[in-house]
């Protein structure tokens, strides 16, 4: 395909112009990013921004910069149809809530964890085990199988390579 143009004796029209009923001329400005096979691509653009701004915003920028341009549009566009009053800000929004929502079960989590190991290291001192010597330094796994007790909470229980990352990190 010819940058800024459509491909030599192309059979069809582009989507825009079959959407506009018009002649996709050679250099078409819409033919390298709306192709016949995508009809509902532009659809959704021309719906929401209308084709001449879509014409003039495409022809104000350099070729290098219009897939990016197309690609956002396309991406408002069809976010404006799911949501006509918030479009992107509504997804951005809804995931913002999303993220709020597993920070609170993570603090809710890690608050837990606090507690446990606080719990268990009141356990280890009525055993007659001091938490703070050196020969039960470490993790409460590490001092509980020196003590050669059962863990009442192990943390290599936990899989830490479904968290993605340490769950200590902000």
């Amino acid at each position: 395909m010819k940058e800024g143009g459509r491909k030599q004796g192309a059979p069809s029209p582009c989507a825009a112009c079959k959407l506009l009923r018009r002649r996709c001329a050679q250099d078409c400005v819409f033919a390298p990013y709306f192709p016949a096979d995508e009809p509902q691509k532009f659809a959704n653009v021309h719906k929401v921004f209308g084709a001449s701004n879509v014409n003039k915003m495409l022809q104000e920028l350099p070729v290098h910069q219009r897939g990016d341009a197309v690609s956002s549009m396309v991406y408002e566009a069809n976010a404006r149809v799911r949501d006509p009053v918030y479009g992107c800000v509504g997804a951005i929004s809804s995931l913002q809530q999303q993220i709020d929502a597993l920070q609170t079960q993570l603090a809710l989590a890690q608050a837990e964890v606090v507690h446990l190991r606080v719990r268990q290291s009141a356990t280890l001192s009525n055993h007659g085990l001091s938490p703070a010597s050196p020969s039960n330094s470490g993790s409460p796994s590490s001092r509980l199988m020196g003590s050669q007790m059962k863990p009442m909470f192990d943390m290599d229980m936990v899989d830490h390579t479904s968290l993605g990352e340490s769950m200590w990190s902000c």
